[in-house]
This record gives C-alpha cells, structure tokens and sequence, in this order.
C-alpha cells in the first residue's frame, strides 16, 4: 500500500477520533467566514458613510482578533494531534519506513484532517450566511432587505488564511516528525507529563503570580486621566502572565499540599482522582490558562456589548430630548417660535436660556472645543423646571465651576477630582459635571461652564450674549412638519443681519448605526470564545482519554468497580473545568469593573448573567466529555 493510501485508510479508520478537532477547526473556519461575507456583499451598503465604513473597519479588526485566536488554535490542536499519533506513527519504524515516509504519512494525514474541516466549515459557513445576517441585524435592530449571497472573495480570502496557518504547522509537524529518535516518538505521550517540582520553585511562581495578577487588578480598577489608556493595557498583560503563572505555580503548589493531607486524600475514592488531577498538571496547566483567558475575553466582550447598547440608547435620548433647537443673539423670539412649531406640532415643552459666547484664548483648561460659553445658574435652575429634567445638584461658589457635558461612549478620564480652569485669567475649581441634557444636541457643540448668577454679571464684558430656545413636540416623528417653516425663518433673519442658526433633531437618525452593529459584534464575539475555551477542554480530555485506557484497565484487574471509575472520572473532569471557570470569576469581576468605570454604566447584573452563561456552556461541554470518557478509556 502507497504512503497516501495507508494516510486515506487511516484517516477513514480513525474519522470518529479526528471528530473533535475537525468540528472545532470548521468552527473557526464558519465563524471567519461569516465576518468576511458581511464586508463582501451589500448587506449595510443602504447605511451609506460613514456607517458602512466604520462598520467594515470594525469588521476587518475584529477579523483579524479571530486570524490570531485561529493560529494559536491550530498551533495547540496540530500539537496535541501530533503528541498523539508519535507513539503510533512510531511503530512504523519497525515495519522498515525512513523518518521522512513517515513524516510524509503524518503530512497526509493531517492534510486531510484540515481538508475536511475547510469544507465543513465553508459549508457551514455559506449555509448559515444569511442566518448570521440576519441575527446581527435583528440584535443591532436595523431594517434591511436580505437577500443569499455568495462573495467569491469571502470564500478565498478565509480559505486562505486558513490554508497558510494550517499549512505553517503542518511542515512543523514534518519537520519534527524527521528530526525525531524512535524513542521520543514511542514515548512522546508521557514527556511532559507532570514531575513533582521543588516547593520552593513552585512557592516562587506562586508568589510571583498572585503579585503580578494583582498588580493587573489594580490598574484594571485605578482611576486616572489620559494616562488610563496605558494602565488598561498594562492590565491586560499583567493579568494573561498572572494567569498563566497562577496555574504554573499557584495551584499545582496547592495540590501538592493536598496530597500531603492524607487524612483528605483518602476518603471519598479522591485518590483515584486527585493523584491524577495532580500528575496531569504539569502537562495542562497552559491549556488551563489559555482556556481561563477565552473566557476572561468572552466575558469582557458581552460587558461591552451591553455598555455600549446602554451608552448608546443614553446618547440618543440625551440628542433627542428637543425636536427643535434655535440659537440666536435675540432676546424676543420666543412666542413667535412658539406659534410657528404650533402650527403643525403640539408643544409639550419649551425652554429658552441665556449664556455667554467666550473666545477660546480666555480659557486655559483641559477641554479642547473650540467654543466655550458660560450659563448662569438661576437660569439653568429654571430651564430644568420647564423640561422636566433633573435639577443641578448645587450652586457653584465664587470660584467653582460645574460642567455641562455630554454622554460619550466611552470616557478615558476616570478621575475628575482636582480639575481646575482658568477663565479670563481667573481659577475656577470644577465642583462637578453632568450628562444631564439641559440644552440638548447643542451641549454636544461646546463646552459650557455652569457659574453663579454674580460670576455670570462679572463676564459679561468679556464676551457676547446669545439665547437658546429649544421644543420638545408631542409626536417627533412629526418633525417635518415644521422644519421648513422654521428654516425660512431663520433665512429671514439672516437676512435682515441677525445671527440665528436652528437643529432640528430626527429621531431616526442613522448616524450611530455603526454603534448598534458592533454591540451586536461583541455578542458574537462572546459567544465564539465561549464555544472555543470549551471546545479546547473538550479536545484536550477526548484525547487523554485514549492514554487512561491501559491504567483503568489495571484498576479494574484488581478489583475497582466500573461505577467507582466512572465517579473519579466524572470528578477529575469536574475539577478540569472548574478550575478555569473559577479564575476566571474572579478576574473578569475586575475587568467589568473597570469597563464601568470607563462606559459610566452599571455592569454588576450583565457580569453575572454572562457568568451563569458561561456555566451552562461548560455544563454541556462536560455532560459531553464524561460521556465520551467513559467510551474512549474503557470504563
């Protein structure tokens, strides 16, 4: 028989234990192709700019999030493939085949294993296309018109990033395969198994990891300013290496001190179970980390999706509190605005404000929009009464000042104590700021000081007067009613040499579509990490499970009982997967709490329902991975 045809009867023969890796491999492959159709056909052409391009650029980011994810994926699952079949590949030598005919079979073989989940996950990828689609549009609440489509692009493009990381890893495996001595083959499933380490080493790295994951900790949650940027990424970092460190020193040093406790490890059969939780440490404890870092993203990835939705809705009522906006250096308009809007509107609020324009070269502050003004505080008080908005919280003293800002979607200045401006040469402490839309769209154009009445009367030598009159209707779909009744009037006045601008605000406005679309993205994302730290676990106890067979075959010659076998296994998978899940609680509390910080949103609730969602998905990936224990190790 041909070298490719011992490869092709190999692969037939052991399909059935190829099947964890390829469904996961064609998962991978489905999800990036489903990501890359979304660029390559019209689904968000009607959107129009900047949507459409914001939301390709979000795409190909997040495209990119999952090529690398994609790459470390084959590089464990082609290492864990490879650790396997040496032993069994091994034994060719003694049939007479050279390293390099056997590393040729291992290439083979391997070539169809990733051949067949290209297929699979194209297939899946093409045939759920639409399904994708129309999910993200439904989650991101944006009428389209779907229609199947099949980009040639898409198919090439994740064919072949696939095809060059798949193939990377392939010649690694040759390369290996023709390097190696028959005894590394023969024994290459029980080299890295684990070896008791020195206390004191393992103690070190103990030390060390809780140190450095606590360090991650703290710039996760330290407030700050412009420099919070660089403590987040500092974080992410110090806690990927506290994590990996946690399970290299932390926990082995834990179960070592276990294992000394015989009054413990006696009872309950936890001999059976926990000898072997221990032996397998050393040999895991990457995959542990790794799989406790997916799940650390996936769990980041669902806070933000539903921040942002949160923020989002926030900003769109915060623009749409006023149908109408004027702003005018005129004291007098306002009953004749009035009876305009009323000719076609129903008037459920009106408001009208005076404030100060200042030049830009009055004010030293940390505020870069290039028009500033000043509110007086009395009226500020009185507009709130009038809308029906919160009341400011207090009035400022001689020297203070309260900002009136508007809601961003994500804010990297966390700290606002101590903040000072300085206004026409004097200092002025910011007391406090609020998102609360007291002028609605335009508090988005510049930045307002909130000053009292006295400080107010001081200024006003320094720069012009202007007046905002804003409306809120009964019924804002209606807004065009009045829109070109108000714009003629602003075209008169502008004619007779008064300034008077108007916005005019529609509720449907598509301008944060791009928004609604990457929340919906994140939700995908949570999802496609949950699935992948499961699927790692799974591929990882699936395939030990064929090692165990000869030591659970001995455990039943002298006299274990299946169903006291079966009762360690289900608690050493048990322990397999919870120990992942419950580092990863605890460090994604911290990460959802500094996304609080940053988004101003409550995410206490959002971080336990994905938790508990978490749990469900390792619940099922478990069920699975007993029952199929059971068969591959004989019990």
């Amino acid at each position: 028989m041909s070298v490719t045809g011992l490869a092709l009867h190999n692969f037939k023969k052991s399909f059935s234990n190829y099947l964890s890796l390829i469904l996961s491999l064609a998962f991978t492959v489905m999800i990036i192709y489903n990501f890359q159709s979304v660029i390559f056909t019209d689904i968000f052409d009607s959107l129009q700019e900047p949507n459409s391009g914001y939301i390709n650029i979000i795409i190909e980011v997040i495209s990119v999030v999952l090529g690398f994810f994609l790459f470390f994926f084959v590089w464990y699952s082609t290492n864990v493939f490879l650790t396997r079949r040496k032993r069994e590949i091994g034994i060719y030598v003694f049939m007479g085949l050279s390293n390099q005919r056997i590393g040729k079979l291992y290439a083979l073989e391997t070539l169809f294993i990733g051949f067949a989940a290209l297929l699979l996950g194209l297939g899946a990828g093409i045939l759920l296309s639409q399904l994708f689609q129309m999910l993200l549009l439904s989650l991101s609440d944006i009428s389209v018109e779907l229609h199947f489509q099949l980009a040639p692009e898409s198919v090439l493009i994740t064919a072949g990033i696939y095809a060059a990381v798949y193939l990377l890893f392939l010649l690694k495996g040759y390369l290996n395969i023709v390097r190696s001595s028959v005894l590394n083959m023969l024994s290459a499933n029980r080299r890295n198994e684990y070896v008791r380490q020195n206390r004191l080493l393992l103690g070190g790295k103990a030390v060390f990891g809780v140190a450095v994951l606590s360090a991650g900790f703290y710039l996760a949650v330290k407030e700050g300013g412009v420099e919070i940027m660089g403590n987040m990424l500092s974080a992410v970092v110090l806690v990927i290496i506290g994590v990996y460190l946690l399970f290299g020193g932390f926990i082995p040093l834990l179960f070592q001190g276990v294992l000394r406790q015989k009054s413990v490890l006696y009872r309950r059969e936890r001999t059976l179970w926990v000898n072997n939780v221990v032996y397998r440490m050393r040999k895991n404890y990457r995959t542990y980390a790794m799989t406790c870092v997916l799940m650390l993203c996936s769990v980041t990835a669902l806070a933000t999706s539903f921040a942002m939705k949160n923020r989002y809705e926030n900003i769109v009522r915060f623009r749409t509190t006023y149908s109408f906006q004027i702003l005018s250096g005129r004291s007098d308009l306002m009953e004749r605005l009035t009876g305009l809007i009323g000719q076609d509107n129903e008037i459920v609020y009106r408001t009208d404000v005076e404030l100060l324009s200042l030049d830009a070269s009055l004010i030293e502050s940390n505020y870069h929009y290039g028009a500033f003004g000043l509110v007086p505080w009395s009226q500020l008080v009185r507009l709130a009464e009038s809308a029906g908005l919160e009341p400011p919280v207090r009035e400022p003293g001689e020297d203070e000042v309260v900002i009136l800002g508007h809601i961003v979607l994500m804010s990297f200045i966390t700290d606002r104590s101590n903040i000072t401006h300085t206004i026409g040469g004097r200092t002025f402490k910011e007391i406090g700021d609020t998102d609360v839309p007291y002028l609605g769209y335009l508090q988005e154009s510049a930045n307002y000081f909130v000053v009292n009445d006295k400080t107010y009367e001081e200024f006003k030598k320094l720069g012009s007067t202007s007046y905002i009159y804003s409306f809120g209707i009964k019924n804002p779909e209606n807004f065009a009613a009045s829109k070109d009744k108000l714009g003629t009037f602003v075209n008169e006045e502008r004619g007779r040499g008064d300034y008077t601008g108007c916005v005019t605000i529609d509720p449907h406005d598509s301008e944060g579509d791009w928004i609604r679309v990457l929340y919906s993205l994140c939700i995908f994302v949570f999802m496609v990490f949950v699935v992948a730290s499961g699927s790692i676990l799974f591929m990882k106890l699936y395939n030990d499970a064929f090692e165990e067979r000869d030591r659970y075959a001995v455990l039943c010659k002298i006299g274990c009982s299946g169903r006291k076998l079966r009762r360690a296994v289900s608690r050493e998978l048990g322990c397999t997967y919870a120990l992942p899940f419950i580092v990863m609680t605890g460090a994604a509390y911290f990460s959802v709490h500094a996304l609080e910080k940053l988004m101003s949103t409550n995410l206490l609730t959002v971080y336990g329902v994905s938790v508990l969602i978490v749990l469900a998905f390792f619940v099922v990936f478990y069920g699975v991975s007993v029952r199929l224990y059971y068969k591959n190790a004989g019990i």
